[in-house]
């Protein structure tokens, strides 16, 4: 397998994102309220806006699995999966006109808590066992694949990147709180476009200029028309991306607890639904910088795939290989992206 290495500048970059997260959650601990209260621990004193907010509920589940996954599915498949933008508009409209309203008119502090006042105690202990094994699983996914990766492709240091991320993330929630955590997914979120959008305009550049990779990635058969087929075995269709992605983004944006303890730090109920609002067109942002890295990538290679050329060993490498191999004569570039891909990680 060829190997690509980070250069001095590419640690620099990948450092400097670990002690900007943490230097947000110091800030956060020793301002203010300096974290005393549950209300200000918890739900940042109810003093958050609506951008923000929205940028941080947007990156929450804006995972590196997304980012290396999403590209690697555009480059075999096609742009099929990019319909699945479609749910967002019902998976956010939902939440913001059913379920804000009700957690904020009951006065509640977590959804948990709806669930005893509607059912019993044995309900809501049944749903805080489910949501702490279900984050538990995806924390862990969503940490080591993308380090997996990374040291597959690179040699960075496997638990060195698993250690160095999870210790980042704990100690500045534990420091500074959910203020903390918002602004630093709002930094995060801004590092994460940046990175996308580096590869992005650097592929093309390689790949021949715009006009170059339409014409390849056309040919190639890697543009997609909406696909009506009702057959649920096919693997991308318009009813199980716009349909059924409707119920992944309520489970994600409905009723889960990350997002809405976020809900509830905002101002006032008529801002914590223009948050709502305004995930659309975060996440549609994040959504077409992934499937047109996928399109960059294939104009670049072709059907000449890494894998099939056996320069790695599966398709979690491709986005990582992709990213090495096109920027390694533009030195801190690569550590920009990998910055991008930790950042979806820190959360």
């Amino acid at each position: 397998m060829k190997m690509h290495y980070f250069t001095i500048i590419d640690y620099v970059i990948f450092a400097l994102l670990l002690v900007a997260s943490m230097a947000i959650g110091l800030y956060y601990a020793f301002t203010g309220g300096r974290q005393r209260t549950t209300q200000e621990f918890m739900y940042a004193d109810r003093s958050m806006k609506c951008l923000p907010l929205s940028l941080s509920l947007m990156a929450t589940f804006q995972s590196a699995v997304a980012i290396i996954g999403t590209p690697a599915e555009v480059y075999a498949n096609g742009t099929q999966y990019w319909f699945i933008g479609c749910s967002y508009i019902l998976g956010l409209l939902i939440p913001a006109h059913i379920f804000i309203p009700l957690f904020y008119r009951l006065h509640l502090t977590s959804v948990y808590q709806y669930l005893e006042l509607r059912f019993c105690k044995a309900v809501r202990i049944c749903g805080t066992v489910t949501f702490i094994f279900q984050m538990v699983i995806y924390m862990g996914v969503g940490i080591y694949t993308p380090a997996l990766a990374l040291n597959a492709v690179t040699g960075f240091h496997l638990w060195g990147a698993v250690l160095a991320t999870g210790l980042v993330c704990t100690l500045y929630t534990a420091l500074g709180g959910l203020k903390a955590v918002v602004w630093t997914d709002v930094f995060q979120t801004v590092v994460m476009f940046t990175g996308q959008l580096a590869v992005i305009i650097v592929g093309v550049h390689q790949a021949g200029g715009l006009s170059d990779a339409w014409v390849k990635v056309r040919d190639g058969g890697r543009i997609s028309g909406i696909d009506l087929n009702p057959d649920p075995t096919v693997r991308h269709t318009f009813w199980t991306l716009g349909v059924g992605g409707v119920f992944l983004m309520l489970s994600l944006y409905g009723v889960n607890q990350a997002q809405v303890q976020r809900y509830l730090s905002s101002r006032t109920e008529k801002e914590a639904v223009m948050s709502c609002y305004m995930v659309f067109p975060c996440l549609q942002v994040a959504l077409m910088l992934s499937c047109l890295m996928g399109l960059v990538m294939y104009a670049c290679y072709g059907n000449n795939s890494p894998l099939e050329q056996q320069y790695i060993t599966s398709k979690d490498q491709m986005v990582l290989y992709f990213v090495m191999d096109m920027l390694q004569n533009f030195p801190g570039l690569p550590g920009l992206f990998v910055a991008c891909l930790f950042s979806a990680s820190l959360r």
